[in-house]
C-alpha cells in the first residue's frame, strides 16, 4: 500500500467536537465517494499510529477533506489532531472501504457515521442524482448534527433528524426504530445504507431483518 505525505491547508470547527481538516491532494491519488483511508500525524511518536477516517470531499475536488470527531478523554490521535495547524503534515494510505453508492435507498447514520454519506450526497448532487434517496440521521442533540444546513439543503424533505437527548418540535425524539425505517424507505427501493456506532448499527440491522429487507440489500462498513 502506498503512503502519501500531505500538508494541511485548512482547519475549521464543524460542531463543538468535530473538526473539518483539508489537505493537499497528491496528483496520483484516487478514491470513490464513501471510501476512507488510514491517517497518521507526521510527528515523532505519532507516525506509526494510524486511524481510519472517511473522505468528505468528492473525487473531483483538488483537495482531500476529513470531518473528524475529537475525543479528548482518549488522549490519542483525535486529541492530537485537535491541535493540528495549517502547513503541518499528515500521512495517508490508499483509499479503501465497503460503503459505495449502489442506487437509491434509505441512508441511516448515527453521529460521525454520516461522513461517508456526505461525500456520496455531494457527488450525487453534482450529477443531479439525489432523487429517490432519503436520510435518517440520529444524534444526541442539535449541536451534535454535522453539516445540518448543508444536508437539509441537499435533501430538502428527504431527511429526518432524530435526537435522543433533546426535545424540539422540528425533530423526531428518541432512537431509530423499525417503524421509523419502514416509514422512510423510499418508494420502489428496498436498499439501505447504514453507518454509525456499533450498538446503533446492530439495532438497525436487526430492525431491517424484521422488516424483511435482505442482507444483500444492506450496505454497511465492514
Amino acid at each position: 500500500m502506498d503512503t502519501y505525505t500531505v500538508a494541511v491547508t485548512s482547519v475549521r470547527q464543524i460542531t463543538h467536537d468535530v473538526l473539518g481538516i483539508r489537505t493537499e491532494k497528491p496528483d496520483s491519488f484516487r478514491f470513490t465517494s464513501g471510501q476512507a483511508t488510514e491517517l497518521a500525524i507526521c510527528k515523532n511518536g505519532w507516525q506509526e499510529i494510524k486511524r481510519p477516517f472517511t473522505f468528505t470531499c468528492i473525487p473531483s475536488d483538488d483537495y482531500l477533506e476529513f470531518m473528524i470527531k475529537i475525543y479528548p478523554a482518549h488522549k490519542g490521535v483525535t486529541q492530537e489532531l485537535s491541535k493540528i495547524k495549517v502547513n503541518e503534515q499528515l500521512l495517508i494510505g490508499d483509499a479503501w472501504g465497503a460503503i459505495s453508492y449502489g442506487g437509491p435507498g434509505l441512508f441511516i447514520a448515527g453521529g460521525a457515521g454520516i461522513t461517508p454519506f456526505i461525500s456520496i450526497f455531494r457527488q450525487l448532487a453534482t450529477e443531479n442524482r439525489l432523487a429517490g434517496n432519503r436520510l435518517l440521521f440520529a444524534n444526541k442533540t442539535r449541536a451534535d448534527i454535522i453539516l445540518e444546513a448543508e444536508l437539509n439543503h441537499l435533501l430538502q424533505t428527504n431527511i429526518v433528524h432524530v435526537l435522543s437527548e433533546e426535545t424540539s418540535p422540528e425533530y423526531k425524539i428518541g432512537f431509530i426504530t423499525a417503524d421509523l425505517i419502514s416509514e422512510n424507505i423510499p418508494p420502489g427501493s428496498r436498499k439501505v445504507y447504514v453507518c454509525g456506532p456499533p450498538p446503533m448499527m446492530d439495532a438497525v440491522l436487526a430492525y431491517c431483518r424484521q422488516l424483511g429487507i435482505a442482507d444483500t440489500a444492506i450496505t454497511v462498513e465492514i
